[in-house]
């Protein structure tokens, strides 16, 4: 799911895991370029509110 782009804590509850903390040890092998994607989605959201001023 979190390959997927759901949220870890949602994944989390569903999964029943007390912890989001628990989720994200377990299975966050599985997002090997999360900081690439975040610092791309970062860039794209400062481009798209520099072009609204």
């Amino acid at each position: 799911m979190m390959e997927q782009g759901v949220n870890p804590k949602t994944v989390a509850e569903r999964l029943r895991h007390s912890s989001v903390v628990i989720t994200l040890d377990t299975y966050s092998h599985v997002l090997p370029n999360i900081q690439e994607e975040a610092a791309v989605k970062f860039e794209e959201a400062m481009n798209r509110s520099a072009q609204q001023r």
